[in-house]
């Protein structure tokens, strides 16, 4: 007789590697079938979020959570302190998305204001990004004050950018992953 809210897994006493190992084969068995109707809906929301479904999908089973919103580096965007107008191809990436949170990280010596002032209503907000001789813990603690305001898990986040330092900002910071900027503004979807 099984309990209430038991899931019949393996027994957590002494000696179960076998029947834990069982488990978690038969478990893993069932994993690749999806259901069509998830599938169609995973492929919408990839392309919701402007991401091949690959791309989606592995981000998605890494992290085991969707994709809510991105973090785009300035550099990302292509947007500089004597040009902080975003280019076409970057904004009608951006204007096309739907259903997430997109924060930019603008690098000095941009400043944010004057990023949202050259680009109002691309983005939802922009702050700024962590400093380049920034140590690990000051790197997470920026990257989660730009998730704060809006209370936003970090494995939930995408980063987007352009730098090698960029895809480190994504680790300090936990996120759900890194793209590089020319992957994810070049991609058809």
């Amino acid at each position: 007789m099984t309990s209430s809210g038991h899931n019949n897994g393996p027994s957590l006493g002494r000696r179960t590697s076998w029947r834990k190992y069982c488990w978690t084969k038969a478990r893993a068995d069932l994993m690749p079938h999806l259901p069509i109707e998830i599938l169609r809906n995973r492929v919408k929301r990839a392309k919701e979020l402007g991401l091949e479904y690959k791309t989606y999908a592995s981000v998605r089973a890494s992290t085991g959570h969707d994709v809510i919103g991105f973090l785009f580096s300035s550099n990302a965007l292509r947007a500089f302190k004597h040009h902080p107008k975003l280019p076409p191809d970057r904004s009608v990436k951006l204007a096309a998305l739907k259903d997430c949170k997109r924060i930019a990280l603008v690098v000095s010596p941009l400043t944010p204001d004057a990023f949202l002032a050259a680009n109002p209503s691309t983005l939802l907000g922009a702050v700024r990004a962590p400093e380049a001789h920034a140590g690990w813990s000051a790197t997470r603690n920026a990257i989660h004050a730009s998730l704060a305001p809006d209370k936003l898990p970090a494995d939930g986040i995408l980063l987007i950018g352009d730098t090698t330092l960029e895809r480190e900002w994504s680790t300090a910071g936990r996120l759900a992953g890194y793209l590089p900027a020319d992957r994810y503004f070049n991609q058809s979807v």
